[in-house]
């Protein structure tokens, strides 16, 4: 099969509303005025692939929207990534999802309607375009209500057609963490949960024993700390990576950041100790301006960013 793209990405399409400077404590009945209002790309999915594509990567992105405004302002936001969208069905009287976000320090509120990211299915998917790829990148499992039945089935044929696979399963809204994940996350070359959804799905209290259990199934397990840094688990090696310091605006697509520099990383044969150095780097990029993909979007600005810290990196190391 011809090679078309560096990574397919199968995911939700949705904007994020995000509304800061609310109170701490929030009362029914009462009107509650914010300070800033930020209208950005949002969805696990689409964050992660309109930053890898702002990092240089040919990406193919496969989702649904619905026919609305909502919609095709997420088609311009992420088409102008330079992301290919030629995956991405509209589906005719049906609604494009939204998340609202209420950032309260260092946690937040998010508030998701689902639309049309609960009815995608794989007969909406032209997997002859997904597999033209070197990778194949999914996100937010528990949101593809449709999705998750196939994917077993199209991360296997993914892997026998010569792709290597990720999977970040984000939340579980419904804190089941089941819904036949076991069943895909042999079918998983790198899973990359933050420090509670790997706790969670490995049913453990903390991440070393997340770690242990997760990586008796999958081969290279990834797990986001934050401020502590990641820890990664590979083939019975542990290896940590602290992030850079940085002035922080959000968090809002800090974890899908850094799952965009991993795996950019990850798909050059990198080390793991390189892919997490860079996924630390660019989910610093992240969180210096507010929503997921701004500190992309300004490319002066990110490749100031990237290079300088880049710098400051090897300064420490020599």
């Amino acid at each position: 099969m011809t090679t078309k793209f560096d990574v397919s990405v199968i995911g939700e399409l949705n904007l994020d509303l995000i509304l800061s400077g609310l109170p701490p404590a929030l009362t029914l009945e009462h009107e509650h005025l914010a300070d800033h209002l930020s209208i950005t790309l949002g969805s696990s999915s689409a964050i992660f692939a309109h930053n890898l594509s702002s990092l240089g990567n040919k990406v193919g992105f496969s989702s649904a929207i619905g026919d609305d405004p909502l919609g095709e302002i997420c088609l311009q936001r992420l088409g102008a990534s330079g992301a290919d969208l030629g995956g991405v069905r509209r589906m005719a009287g049906k609604t494009t999802g939204l998340t609202v976000i209420l950032p309260q320090g260092k946690q937040r509120y998010i508030l998701t309607y689902p639309g049309t990211m609960f009815e995608m299915s794989q007969k909406d998917l032209e997997l002859e375009r997904v597999y033209s790829a070197r990778h194949l990148h999914v996100s937010s499992y528990f949101l593809q209500k449709g999705l998750q039945p196939s994917l077993p089935e199209i991360f296997r044929n993914a892997k026998a057609a010569g792709l290597t696979t990720s999977l970040d399963t984000n939340d579980d809204p419904e804190d089941r963490w089941g819904s036949g994940i076991e069943d895909l996350l042999p079918y998983v070359d790198v899973l990359l949960p933050n420090e509670r959804e790997a706790c969670k799905l490995a049913r453990v209290d903390d991440a070393q024993h997340a770690a242990d259990a997760l990586s008796r199934i999958v081969k290279t397990v990834v797990i986001k700390r934050g401020s502590k840094g990641a820890l990664a688990r590979v083939s019975g090696k542990e290896i940590g990576a602290m992030p850079p310091s940085v002035q922080v605006a959000d968090h809002v697509g800090a974890g899908d950041s850094f799952d965009s520099g991993f795996i950019h990383q990850f798909i050059r044969g990198a080390k793991i100790e390189d892919c997490l150095a860079f996924g630390n780097l660019t989910a610093a990029l992240s969180v210096t301006r507010p929503g997921g993909t701004e500190a992309f979007r300004d490319a002066a600005y990110r490749d100031a960013f990237l290079q300088e810290h880049r710098s400051k990196s090897e300064l420490r190391a020599c």
